[in-house]
């Protein structure tokens, strides 16, 4: 069994004290003789190994071969991701509070309704035309990360271009490659599967104030060039233009949330994540700095976690999912306990002033 590395060196600086005087003499040669050729600059693995007498380091290797890389994902989290800085996007409000499906809920479900608080959404999965057999086929409800990461780059769009018709072409091809590291044929046909899922369904909303009731029934896109081809060997292709709804566009000039795109590539492997992460973007700013908002376990579980049929398992994913959100939204003020969650007034994750867009018309 390997020893853990810490337990190592501990032990192995109190055995460097009593290590063999030859073994001593000969490692202060050596040391001698490489500031000299190095002019005093020597990497930080010669020195530990100068530190360490060599009848101990296999026990150090072996130690150090034990401990497993990060992963991509684990990478993602802890990186700066640079290559994102300059780059914003942006979720309407409604969708930082009640999002899509986590998971494919399959052809045969139609519908899906979600409620938060005061607000109440529900998406009916639509259909497209088939141009092999000219009939019109169900494709299902938008679900997963793909569709909440093509909002929020049409949004995105939409608003920098200061029209709801989106020339996409060619930015969606990038965004895709930026936000997952890479742009295969077939990961670009399930981001094209997603935008028509995404296309084709009705969005109904409703927000309840008191004994007045506002509901808004629209798609969020109206129309595109749907280009959908079950040959993968043939090249996948974005449609050219998007137009989103004007209704939609509209309430999205007011009700913007500005997003850091680096971090949605961080979490891009998480919908809960995403969610949690644009929810909290758009909520911690506006609690009162004198008053903390506390969120018990049961309305977390209703907003994130519905599909749970435990709340053990859903408290265990859920504390997870939010560690890592942390990761990426470091300057955000929330901690969880036995009853729920505790959020405190933080600014958002991107300030007011890195945001310049088109004035509303």
């Amino acid at each position: 069994m390997v020893e853990k590395l810490e337990d190592i060196l501990t032990r192995l600086g109190n055995k460097i004290a009593s290590a063999n005087a030859h073994d001593g003499q000969v490692e202060r040669e050596e040391e001698k003789e490489q500031l000299s050729k190095d002019s005093g600059l020597m990497p930080l693995g010669d020195i530990l190994k100068q530190a360490i007498p060599r009848s101990l380091r296999p026990q150090l290797e072996a130690a150090t071969k034990a401990l497993k890389p990060l992963s991509r994902v684990q990478n993602r989290l802890l990186e700066p991701c640079p290559e994102h800085q300059p780059n914003i996007c942006f979720q309407h409000s409604v969708l930082c509070q009640t999002g899509l499906p986590y998971r494919d809920p399959g052809q045969e479900v139609r519908s899906w309704e979600r409620r938060q608080g005061n607000v109440r959404l529900r998406i009916e999965a639509g259909v497209v035309p088939d141009s092999a057999t000219g009939q019109y086929v169900n494709v299902s409800l938008p679900w997963g990360t793909k569709p909440r990461l093509i909002l929020a780059h049409l949004n995105a769009e939409a608003l920098r271009q200061d029209s709801p018709e989106i020339d996409i072409e060619g930015s969606l091809s990038g965004f895709v490659r930026r936000i997952r590291g890479f742009a295969t044929g077939r990961e670009i046909r399930m981001f094209k599967y997603q935008l028509a899922a995404l296309s084709s369904a009705t969005v109904r909303l409703a927000m309840f104030q008191g004994e007045h009731t506002l509901a808004i029934n629209t798609h969020v896109i109206t129309s595109f060039d749907l280009w959908l081809h079950k040959d993968e060997r043939q090249r996948a292709l974005w449609p050219s233009t998007v137009c989103l709804s004007k209704e939609y566009f509209e309430s999205l000039q007011k009700h913007a949330v500005p997003l850091n795109e680096a971090d949605l590539a961080a979490l891009a492997h998480t919908a809960m994540g995403l969610d949690l992460y644009a929810w909290l973007a758009q909520r911690l700013h506006r609690i009162n700095p004198h008053r903390p908002a506390f969120i018990a376990w049961s309305a977390l579980k209703e907003q994130f976690g519905p599909d749970y049929d435990r709340m053990d398992n859903f408290k265990r994913f859920f504390r997870k999912t939010l560690a890592q959100v942390q990761r990426r939204y470091q300057s955000g003020r929330f901690e969880l306990d036995s009853r729920g969650m505790t959020a405190r007034n933080s600014p958002p994750p991107v300030s007011k002033r890195l945001i310049a867009l088109p004035q509303t018309r």
